[in-house]
């Protein structure tokens, strides 16, 4: 984490349940990208900006929300992709404004697209940007725009 507040060393890609079987569930709505192909990507785009990246998934929500809590001491900026966790976890979204750790959101589909209990997000009010419907290069849209923060 920066000792200089405005400099971002750390991003934490957040990624919540069953998105772990990217590449094989429903690849009519969510492609054929895998997870790791995501993550690699994305450490990629990360590395160039000479910054770090972890990534972590869990079908849990508790372990969802351990990780956010830890994320309080080691991270400068989080892309959460918290899956179904989305449309039901008031959990998940206390444990983000407890940290206080700034946040995007990504949906690899247009949730506004699809049945209408997905159109809620328990996130979206507090994060600072939505990407929705992008499939995996909403992820590097996020990382462009924590990028481009720290560039400036």
């Amino acid at each position: 984490m920066s000792a200089n507040n405005d400099l971002i060393e750390t991003v934490l890609v957040i990624q919540g349940p069953n998105l772990n079987l990217l590449g094989s569930r429903e690849p009519e709505i969510y492609g054929h990208t895998t997870l790791n192909d995501i993550h690699a990507s994305l450490v990629n785009q990360a590395l160039s900006a000479k910054m770090t990246l972890r990534t972590f998934q869990s079908n849990h929500e508790g372990e969802l929300i351990d990780r956010i809590h830890a994320a309080k001491k080691d991270t400068d900026f989080i892309i959460i992709n918290p899956g179904a966790f989305t449309h039901t976890s008031v959990a998940m979204r206390d444990a983000l404004i407890a940290i206080d750790v700034p946040f995007y959101e990504v949906h690899l589909s247009n949730i506004y697209k699809r049945e209408a209990f997905r159109h809620h997000s328990y996130f979206s009010d507090i994060a600072i940007g939505v990407m929705c419907g992008f499939g995996p290069i909403g992820y590097q849209l996020a990382l462009s725009a924590i990028i481009a923060k720290n560039n400036h």
